[in-house]
C-alpha cells in the first residue's frame, strides 16, 4: 500500500516561532512539521502528536459481577426531609 505523501517541512527560528507558536501549533495539528532553529541549528521539531490507543472494549464483561439493590431507587425519608428544610450552609 503507498505511503500518503508527506507534507513539506518548514524551518522557523527561535524568535519567529516564539511570536508565532500558536499558528505553528495549529500547523502542526494538521500534519505539518515544524523545525525550529537557533543560530542557524535545528534545535527543536514540532510534530503531530499521535492519537493515544484505546483499549478494545468488551461488551457484557461486567456481566454478573455487578448487582444494584432493589431498593436503589426508594427515597430516604430523613435524607429528603434534610434536602426539603435543612440549611442551605453546613453548620460548624
Amino acid at each position: 500500500m503507498p505511503k500518503a505523501p508527506e507534507a513539506p517541512i518548514r524551518a522557523f527560528n527561535l524568535a519567529e516561532a516564539k511570536a508565532r507558536l500558536s499558528s505553528l501549533v495549529r500547523r502542526a495539528e494538521q500534519g505539518e512539521v515544524i523545525l525550529i532553529k537557533r543560530y542557524g541549528r535545528v534545535v527543536a521539531k514540532l510534530v503531530p502528536a499521535e492519537a493515544p490507543l484505546r483499549p478494545k472494549r468488551t461488551p457484557g464483561v461486567w456481566k454478573g459481577k455487578v448487582r444494584i439493590a432493589r431498593d436503589f431507587d426508594e427515597v430516604d425519608a430523613e435524607i429528603a426531609e434534610l434536602m426539603a428544610e435543612g440549611p442551605v450552609e453546613p453548620s460548624s
